[in-house]
């Protein structure tokens, strides 16, 4: 993958996490996660149509980003990591809505919680 000279430390997490999100597997694996607030791996299996072994894969790559926890061998068990998933709420809120005199130049959407609503 190309490298940006200059990045932050934030941007390279953002990056590395977008990245592990960008397939539709892991991102349903993330779905599933929330929604159960923890999954052993063979439950994963029973939702997605893949191999144990690619959810596995799939499961290291979250892991690796941040976006989970839990343990790989023995008795699998994962769980979102909280910190990742609030980090990453606050990094795309200050991406949308950048502090100062930058969101009323954005028109003031940041201001409202309806913001997009008749767009959606």
């Amino acid at each position: 993958m190309k490298t940006i000279e200059g990045l932050t430390e934030e941007e390279e997490r953002a990056a590395a996490v977008f990245r592990a999100l960008g397939n539709p597997a892991r991102v349903r694996i993330v779905t599933e996660l929330a929604r159960r607030q923890a999954c052993f791996t063979g439950d994963l299996v029973d939702v997605l149509p893949l191999a144990q072994s690619t959810v596995s894969q799939h499961l290291k790559v979250l892991k690796e980003a941040g976006i989970i926890s839990g343990a790989i061998e023995g008795n699998p068990c994962y769980c979102l990591d909280e910190q990742t998933i609030h980090w990453l709420v606050d990094f795309c809120y200050r991406i949308c809505c950048p502090p100062g005199e930058e969101a009323a130049a954005a028109g003031g959407c940041c201001e409202t919680v309806e913001c997009g609503a008749d767009e959606r």
